[in-house]
């Protein structure tokens, strides 16, 4: 994983369009984190927009999500970020009935399901990994001492407060970039105020 502050952090999010509240709750976590870090999140096209492979193989996490079916491309996704070499974070999700393609799939994939209940269960779980990749390789991206101390503090937290349901817009991908590290090579930042 070559990464520096300068290439925003690459997190490929595969799951299906049944697992839309999950697809939110990750992308809503990591645009809360407390690092001032340029973020490319990519997720499964819901309709037919095209597949971003390159950014699979080249992604610093891969999330995996299983509801109760394996649709289109998921599985290509995750044979592409097993072929690249990716670590795989998978997560399956409980008390859901499961096709029999979905049981095929789970069966078949040499990756060590983390069961999760709900989207809130999610995010505590991939926000942990996150966190612990993050801190891992805090000089590659350059993270300073306070972000270090606010990644402590969320890795220490014991209960996570309840997020307010709302917005639909995180289910897709996004570029979210840090003002107080990115300048734009063309365009201008524009203020809230």
């Amino acid at each position: 994983m070559t990464t520096n502050s300068s290439r925003p952090v690459i997190i490929y999010i595969s799951a299906a369009s049944d697992l839309m509240a999950e697809r939110e709750a990750l992308a809503r976590m990591i645009a809360e984190l407390p690092v001032t870090l340029a973020w490319r999140i990519i997720q499964t096209p819901l309709r037919a927009e095209p597949l971003e492979l390159e950014a699979v193989a080249a992604a610093d996490l891969y999330y995996l999500l299983m509801g109760s079916d394996i649709r289109a491309p998921v599985g290509l996704e995750w044979l592409t970020a097993q072929r690249a070499g990716r670590p795989v974070s998978a997560f399956l999700k409980q008390a859901v009935g499961r096709t029999p393609a979905g049981q095929v799939f789970i069966n078949q994939t040499k990756v060590a399901w983390q069961p999760y209940t709900d989207a809130a269960d999610l995010r505590r779980q991939a926000r942990q990994i996150l966190v612990n990749h993050l801190t891992r390789h805090a000089l590659q991206y350059a993270l300073t001492p306070a972000e270090l101390e606010q990644l402590a503090a969320l890795e220490e937290a014991q209960a996570e407060p309840a997020q307010a349901a709302g917005g639909q817009e995180a289910g897709q991908s996004a570029v979210i970039l840090s003002r107080e590290r990115y300048m734009p090579s063309e365009g201008v930042i524009v203020d809230d105020s």
